[in-house]
């Protein structure tokens, strides 16, 4: 039996008092690469940020399974998590090389006033190898394309050596050399028994790329399977909806 690494629960999520997302229940499933899908304002990176604790529900519950732990809390395993953020919430001048970036996925590991060790550098640099950005370690992060950012920024996930991983819209307005390194890399993390959630806007890639699919507006449309799950149906349902959202509230 699939066992169950992420549980949201009724998860209802506002801003200023004015509900974005509401009754939001779904399982996301270890050993899965599970796609995250639905219009702009669907309230996608809100949900995420709902899940990491950023921006807590108002109602409902989220559940982990990782770490050795079962049904816990975000704050109970997060070193255990990864997170990619999307491209546009981070601040590319910060004067900082990228491996320096790549290290600091092994600061969960390391507790607080500690310096990272040979071996987490060695670390650093062997994620930056599988993602082909060992050449430019020494490179401000500001000097590189966006999809050289994201391909650093997969590879401090990879340094995190985390259970579950979660990206937002990792793929969006990269070239195709990237888009194809990172899904090889999520399909690897499967593989090996990792559980991975991405926030994804291509509808054409969803059935190549994905074994789980949840479609979102506001609310779940429906969750399950890819083979089963992707419909035109289940499309036009979650699509149709992007008209009716209400104006002055925008996806966080």
């Amino acid at each position: 039996m699939t066992q169950i690494a992420i549980s949201l629960n009724q998860v209802v999520v506002a801003y200023q008092s004015q509900p974005v997302l509401w009754n939001v229940s779904a399982d996301i499933y270890k050993g899965k690469l599970t796609a995250l899908i639905g219009p702009n304002g669907a309230g996608k990176s809100t949900l995420i940020k709902a899940m990491l604790d950023l921006h807590p529900p108002v109602a409902g519950s989220v559940s982990f399974s990782a770490a050795g732990k079962t049904d816990a809390a975000y704050s109970e395993v997060k070193k255990a998590i990864a997170y990619v953020p999307q491209k546009s919430s981070v601040d590319w001048s910060f004067p900082t090389t990228v491996l320096d970036v790549v290290v600091m996925g092994r600061y969960g590991h390391l507790g607080w006033f500690k310096r990272p060790r040979k071996h987490d550098i060695q670390l650093a640099e062997e994620m930056l190898e599988k993602v082909g950005m060992e050449a430019f370690k020494d490179r401000q992060i500001s000097q590189l394309s966006g999809g050289q950012r994201q391909r650093v920024f997969m590879a401090r996930a990879l340094a995190q050596q985390a259970d579950i991983y979660i990206l937002d819209e990792p793929l969006a307005g990269v070239d195709i050399k990237t888009e194809r390194i990172i899904m090889q890399l999520l399909r690897e993390l499967v593989l090996e028994g990792k559980t991975v959630m991405v926030v994804h806007h291509d509808l054409q890639t969803v059935e190549e790329y994905f074994d789980e699919v949840v479609f979102l507006n506001r609310q779940i449309i429906a969750a399950g399977p890819t083979e089963i799950t992707f419909t035109e149906g289940n499309i036009e349902e979650t699509y149709r909806k992007e008209q009716t959202v209400q104006s002055g509230v925008s996806e966080r």
